[in-house]
């Protein structure tokens, strides 16, 4: 089992206000077809673009990411 701290973005949700991207580009961006936030690729969990796990370097700006967001739908576990 991963140590890794889990993500879940509650796409729907989104206001996107690039909170989250401007806080940690390295694990979140905006989706160019929609401009919600998602996980970058090399994080995500499957093919979904709202769940990811964030290694131990980058948990930091993560969290930071998630108590910032204004509309509170980026949930770790």
């Amino acid at each position: 089992m991963s140590s890794n701290l889990i993500v879940r973005i509650e796409r729907e949700e989104c206001i996107s206000c690039a909170t989250c991207w401007s806080n940690c580009p390295e694990f979140f961006e905006e989706n160019p077809d929609d401009g919600l936030s998602q996980v970058v690729e090399k994080y995500r969990i499957g093919d979904n673009p709202g769940e990811g796990e964030a290694p131990e370097a980058l948990e930091d700006c993560v969290r930071e990411a998630a108590d910032d967001c204004p509309v509170e739908i980026i949930h770790l576990e």
